[in-house]
């Protein structure tokens, strides 16, 4: 990574980390839950993904390979993804308002979104983040990047297959209808 680049980085991920923190006081009461074990196996997904791409003293032996050169375009194309990815989750978090929550919830009094960015995706939170992932991988350029992003995916995926199971029992066919008319994590792909 350029040198003065991971300033940005972690800046845009300092900022969405400020963002989460300040929602979180906003938020709906919780009518039902995930599982302890379902949260349990998300975090430590999603935690190994940041702490490989986060701590530099990983960068050791085939983790510390590079998978593209070291170059400034890549790492500026990197810091690009980084800021529309982690742009797109704040705007996500913010229009989901109080029915937002860290864990897989259904809210008192929640609502469906399907406006904004849940017009584009079903899950733009996580979308977001794993744009802004690949993005922090790219501009690392290292192998323990994709080995990240790969465990991030993987976390978000299983978190997304709670969330459509506890929205479809909420909803039912109103949201069965929205899966068909709007993709889960890639705008008309997937």
């Amino acid at each position: 990574m350029q040198p003065d680049l991971h300033i940005y980085i972690d800046g845009a991920w300092i900022a969405v980390g400020i963002v989460w923190l300040v929602g979180a006081a906003r938020t709906k009461r919780t009518a039902q839950a995930q599982t302890f074990g379902s949260r349990l196996m998300h975090l430590s997904l999603a935690g190994a993904a940041f702490v490989l791409l986060f701590n530099p003293s990983l960068a050791v032996g085939p983790l510390a390979w590079r998978f593209v050169p070291d170059s400034a375009a890549i790492a500026y194309a990197g810091l690009a993804l980084t800021i529309a990815g982690t742009g797109f989750a704040i705007w996500a978090r913010a229009f989901l308002g109080r029915n937002w929550s860290a864990i897989v919830t259904i809210k008192q009094d929640h609502q469906m979104i399907q406006s904004g960015p849940y017009a584009v995706v079903r899950h733009p939170i996580y979308s977001g983040f794993l744009l802004a992932l690949f993005g922090t991988a790219l501009a690392l350029g290292e192998v323990r990047g994709l080995l990240g992003f790969g465990l991030a995916l993987l976390s978000w995926w299983f978190k997304s297959r709670l969330e459509e199971n506890f929205m479809q029992q909420r909803f039912g066919g109103e949201y069965a209808a929205y899966k068909r008319r709007v993709k889960a994590l890639i705008p008309f792909v997937i």
